[in-house]
């Protein structure tokens, strides 16, 4: 007998939530509470990172949903990415580039560097005084396409951040150099220094757990040919 329900057929798209968009095996909201926070976020995503089932942007804009979110490659300035006119100088744009955090003084985490990526003076006014932060979100050279197609952003004061917890996403993909970390946990880190709160950092890691749980769990995901997963696998889209 032939299935008739559209959820049966192998060539239907996944049942996605309403929320967050992801497919529902992968949603946890269950498991996110919505935050507020002083520190504004925007997001520019790389156009190849929407429905990615590692994509962690979903999770950012369910846990903090003032989070501002631009798709693309490249904006103008800072005022058409933000949608609003702000003080560049009062918002960071989160980037390692060449910057290896290990080679970095161990008595803070958060550093403000210069074009060489050399850590500049007064940092802790510059940071006390932000409004908000960039992040980019992409792989490693998506990052770094978004970072040179925007040349705005050098213009904002540059962070690097050395993280204060192992880096989740470690389970399932390597990370490409020390100091890496999801764009979540990215954004958890960076706000829970500038704000000076703990409970930034665990309201971010409950949901990022139990997703990483879930993608282990899920045979699926397997790439026999390779002897290796496909953490990175797109979702179908919708007709």
């Amino acid at each position: 007998m032939i299935p008739t329900d559209p959820a049966l057929l192998p060539d239907s798209a996944p049942s996605l939530c309403a929320t967050c968009q992801r497919e529902e095996r992968y949603c946890v909201c269950a498991f996110t509470t919505p935050t507020a926070t002083a520190i504004k976020i925007l997001i520019l995503q790389h156009p190849q990172e929407p429905g990615v089932d590692i994509g962690t942007v979903p999770i950012i804009s369910t846990l903090f949903p003032d989070t501002i979110v631009r798709t693309g490659l490249s904006w103008p300035n800072f005022s058409k990415a933000l949608g609003s006119t702000a003080d560049h100088k009062r918002w960071g744009v989160l980037y390692m580039g060449s910057v290896h955090v290990e080679n970095l003084s161990k008595d803070r985490n958060l550093f403000i560097v210069d074009k060489k990526g050399e850590v500049v003076a007064n940092q802790d006014e510059t940071l006390r005084n932000l409004e908000g932060i960039v992040v980019l979100d992409g792989t490693w050279s998506q990052a770094k396409t978004l970072w040179w197609r925007n040349a705005w952003l050098l213009k904002l004061p540059r962070i690097v951040l050395r993280p204060t917890h192992p880096p989740l996403y470690d389970k399932i993909r390597k990370e490409p150099r020390k100091g890496c970390l999801s764009t979540l946990e990215t954004v958890g880190e960076t706000i829970s220094l500038l704000e000076r709160r703990d409970d930034i950092n665990a309201a971010v890691r409950a949901p990022l757990t139990e997703l990483v749980s879930r993608l282990q769990k899920d045979p699926r995901r397997a790439a026999p040919q390779r002897g290796r997963r496909d953490w990175r696998r797109r979702r179908p889209q919708r007709p």
